[in-house]
């Protein structure tokens, strides 16, 4: 089995290592080998969380530079600061929603302009896929499954060899019983946008 490299970055908070279990839960119910790591950079207090996932046939559980096939940010300028992470054939999913860091907020940093964020991206990978996944997951009735709008994303590119139902069936293993069904309308709504950014 050929190996998918998927590479999740996020601000801590933003649910980056739920999704990560989703998708790992949704591999193994689908018999997919799959290996994955994790780094915390202070996600406590708003810090990066990056997870490398390893889909297929693949002995390490790290992805280097330049060697992603599947990008998915959950905030725009952490997606824009991992692209090193991604090539020509690479494709980028990214929430727009931005989340900016405390150095912006007391006036020390600036915000990169989203429109130069979307044609930096594309300039460097095979595609780009951006969407308001703050604001579909307000509609889901849950402002924090904004991870899982960004997974229905993922999994209509078919990238990932997981059927739908098999992503559902691990939203409902994995999410409290509380959220499925936002969870699950979420992921709906994801997969939706990502149908409408592509036509």
């Amino acid at each position: 089995m050929s190996t998918t490299r998927l590479v999740i970055v996020a601000v801590g908070g933003q649910g980056n290592l739920l999704a990560s279990s989703v998708l790992g839960e949704a591999a193994l119910l689908s018999d997919i080998p799959v290996r994955m790591s994790e780094i915390h950079g202070m996600a406590q207090r708003g810090g990066v969380v990056e997870s490398d996932m390893l889909f297929g046939d693949a002995r390490s559980t790290v992805i280097s530079d330049g060697e992603a096939d599947v990008l998915l940010g959950f905030e725009p300028s952490e997606t824009l600061r991992a692209l090193k992470k991604c090539n020509s054939k690479s494709l980028v999913i990214t929430n727009m929603e931005p989340l900016p860091p405390f150095t912006v907020a007391i006036g020390k940093g600036a915000y990169p302009d989203l429109n130069e964020v979307k044609n930096l991206i594309r300039a460097k990978t095979a595609g780009l896929i951006a969407i308001n996944a703050v604001e579909l997951a307000r509609q889901a009735g849950n402002e924090l499954s904004a991870n899982i709008v960004l997974l229905g994303a993922l999994i209509w590119t078919g990238k990932l060899p997981i059927k739908v139902e098999t992503v559902k069936k691990a939203i409902r293993n994995k999410v409290k019983q509380a959220f499925v069904e936002s969870n699950l309308t979420a992921f709906d709504l994801g997969f939706s946008a990502a149908q409408e950014e592509r036509r």
